[in-house]
């Protein structure tokens, strides 16, 4: 009982009655003193601890998971976004919308494997991607068609140059990419969604720290992979 009353910061008033509920449904057996589940409310807490997950995932961002579009996450996955524990809601500053908010940038230089999935073209962090391939990180790099294009031709030296390292993977995702962001390392997941209105994208990102987050993102990140094809060859001027 003192278990149960530390755990749960109650009363002994308060939980009797719920036990002897739980104990009339057969949810919990009581043996002495002791309090233990039985095997019915065992698969029963089984089921339910995917849903506690995700309600307290969307609970601390609330607002955010509202506000955007789920439909770039397959089905399979977004049963599973209770796996994205104790998130961080990452908001740009208005004055530095267009540069990655520090707590990332120092995150991912002390990464030693990244897997970037992106939908738009973000200079600031195709830059910081480069130098850190360029530093022997291994990188997978997977693209929209729109990012594919404008990177291959405004930047074209630059991609000439990641193409050639070794520890550098490319990949161009096949149709419409609707998850705007999808960072996975070592150390931490990030992900960025487009708002339900898409005419006002503002940069908002969710990161973790969590390990089922960071197993999440990694299979995530490899299931995005099934619908692409690999980019070998340097693109023509």
């Amino acid at each position: 009982m003192d278990e149960i009353k530390g755990a749960l910061d109650v009363t002994s008033t308060a939980i009797l009655p719920q036990i002897k509920k739980l104990k009339e449904k057969s949810l919990v057996v009581q043996e002495e003193k002791s309090y233990r589940l039985s095997l019915i409310g065992k698969v029963l807490v089984e089921k339910m601890q995917p849903l506690v997950n995700i309600v307290d995932v969307f609970e601390d961002n609330f607002d955010y998971w509202a506000e955007r579009d789920l439909q770039g996450i397959p089905p399979a996955f977004r049963k599973r976004l209770g796996e994205l524990k104790k998130s961080k809601l990452i908001q740009p500053d208005l004055d530095r919308m267009f540069e990655l908010d520090p707590e990332i940038v120092e995150n991912i230089s002390k990464s030693t494997r990244i897997l970037e999935c992106i939908a738009y073209f973000d200079p600031s962090l195709i830059s910081i991607c480069q130098e850190l391939a360029k530093d022997g990180v291994e990188f997978s790099f997977l693209m929209s068609e729109p990012v594919f294009q404008r990177y291959s031709v405004d930047y074209l030296e630059d991609f000439r140059s990641m193409l050639s390292l070794e520890n550098t993977k490319f990949f161009l995702y096949s149709g419409e990419l609707r998850i705007a962001n999808l960072t996975v390392t070592d150390r931490f997941v990030m992900i960025s969604l487009f708002p339900k209105n898409q005419k006002h994208f503002d940069r908002e990102s969710l990161i973790s720290y969590d390990p089922s987050a960071l197993k999440f993102g990694d299979e995530l990140f490899d299931e995005l992979l099934r619908n692409s094809t690999r980019i070998s060859q340097i693109p023509n001027e």
